[in-house]
């Protein structure tokens, strides 16, 4: 009798497991995988200094978009968005009293928007707002702060990208704002006010898209001809003289998919050949390293959220939180 029971109650917890998580061979998917499996508590990333763990919201929040692009992990973005929606990992990214940084307002609202949360009640902090406190009258979202403005490029872009979703859009001085700071060769640089105007890879990724975004595609497609112009003979993108790396070239395939189908290509191959396949270590398949010399796992997360951008190549406006909820494997 005993024996019964226990073949009954063996059969019973077989037949209500949890179904086995999915193999794939798309390296997107089973990036995205790779990059969900790394999140501490299945949650967030941490940043380590000297031993000491701090949180990382920056990198939680990338690893929030690359799910989205990729439409899996889905359990994880939603832990990772309620981690993110604490009262005190929200004010301390974005700041609290007299500290307020344009730039973390801005992707986090994204990131919430994503995730379809309230933008404007997210961790005790209406997001919206804040963000449109930070514009200054020239139309630049600056950080308030008595450490100095670090707003850039990327402030600028995801403040337009994140305001562009709401109802009363992008305010049009801050549309004119970035597009003004265009340099004579069609790219974008990441610091304002820089004398010469130097282009940089990945700001004008992001600049690009941001205008597109908000109806300015004459000045996005000079940037988008510029970036192209960029593609280093790998099929890779680099900063400066570097060698091709796959956070840059993650982003200016997202932003060329659609536009330069021939350059996309060339970039999502250069990005696959930087998969960790099955001759890999198991732990380490489907990760995305940075650059050719192989896998770091100091340096492979960032790379595998940013070459999911560009291997799926949906747009940081289009990103829709969904999809598959389990963290897919690399079949081998």
């Amino acid at each position: 009798m005993r024996r019964l029971v226990f073949a009954a109650v063996v059969a019973l917890s077989v037949a209500t497991a949890a179904p086995a998580v999915a193999a794939t061979t798309d390296k997107a998917d089973a990036a995205s995988g790779w990059l969900a499996r790394q999140l501490v508590d299945g949650e967030r990333f941490e940043a380590d200094f000297g031993g000491q763990k701090f949180p990382d919201q920056g990198l939680t929040i990338d690893a929030i978009f690359a799910f989205a692009a990729a439409r899996s992990s889905d359990t994880n973005a939603e832990k990772a968005i309620t981690w993110l929606a604490k009262p005190e990992i929200t004010t301390g990214y974005v700041g609290s009293g007299t500290e307020a940084y344009a730039g973390a307002h801005a992707k986090l609202l994204l990131a919430a928007q994503v995730r379809h949360k309230n933008g404007a009640s997210f961790g005790g902090v209406n997001l919206e707002a804040g963000l449109r406190g930070l514009l200054a009258p020239s139309g630049r979202f600056s950080d308030r702060s008595d450490f100095g403005d670090f707003s850039n490029a990327f402030t600028q872009s995801l403040a337009l990208l994140a305001l562009d979703r709401t109802s009363g859009g992008a305010p049009a001085s801050s549309v004119s704002f970035l597009a003004g700071t265009q340099c004579p060769d069609g790219g974008f640089p990441l610091n304002f006010g820089q004398t010469p105007c130097v282009s940089d890879v990945d700001s004008t990724a992001m600049v690009v898209q941001a205008l597109r975004a908000n109806g300015d595609n004459a000045n996005a497609a000079e940037g988008t001809t510029w970036l192209a112009s960029q593609q280093n003979t790998d099929g890779g993108f680099s900063v400066g003289t570097n060698a091709s790396n796959a956070n840059s070239t993650g982003l200016a395939a997202e932003a060329l998919a659609g536009h330069r189908p021939a350059a996309t290509v060339k970039a999502r191959q250069f990005l696959k050949s930087l998969a960790v396949g099955c001759s890999g270590a198991a732990a380490d398949r489907g990760a995305i390293a940075y650059d050719a010399t192989g896998f770091n796992p100091n340096t492979a997360p960032r790379a595998t959220a940013q070459a999911i951008l560009g291997l799926t190549g949906v747009k940081l406006a289009n990103l829709d939180g969904g999809g598959n909820p389990a963290a897919p494997t690399l079949a081998c």
